[in-house]
């Protein structure tokens, strides 16, 4: 989870320093100041989404420093929620196809931390037929 965190963090940090080359990455086309319409939010609302990840980020990082699992479990239906969101989003024509790869990497971050989670709860078989 620490992994996710930095990368979640590193992405904030690029969208708040270079936000055409977080858009970019993400397969958007990345429009200049002076292109954009009166009332277009879009460097307003990625400064936020970007902040976001940057925070988003950290608390990972933090969460994996202290082994807080109870964290990671919390994260992993909201995770599956924002891949459902992200996907509507795209099949129901609100967003570009570009916002596919952020679902999609949402679920599998989201099914990858719950087995990693599963299989550390599972028990640990006792050693039988071993000297103690």
């Amino acid at each position: 989870m620490a992994v996710f965190g930095v990368f979640a963090a590193a992405l904030g940090a690029v969208g708040l320093i270079a936000p055409g080359a977080l858009l970019a990455l993400m397969g958007f086309a990345p429009v200049g100041g002076s292109g954009r319409a009166e009332g277009d939010h879009t460097v307003v609302f990625l400064t936020a989404s970007s902040m976001a990840a940057l925070n988003m980020g950290v608390y990972y990082v933090l969460a994996s420093l202290s082994d807080w699992k109870a964290f990671f479990r919390w994260t992993v239906p909201f995770r599956l929620l924002t891949c459902a969101v992200f996907i509507l989003a795209v099949v129901g024509g609100r967003a570009p196809s570009g916002l596919l790869g952020v679902g999609l990497w949402e679920g599998v971050g989201a099914i990858v931390t719950g087995v990693a989670l599963r299989y550390e709860r599972r028990p640990i078989p006792s050693d039988a037929g071993g000297l103690s």
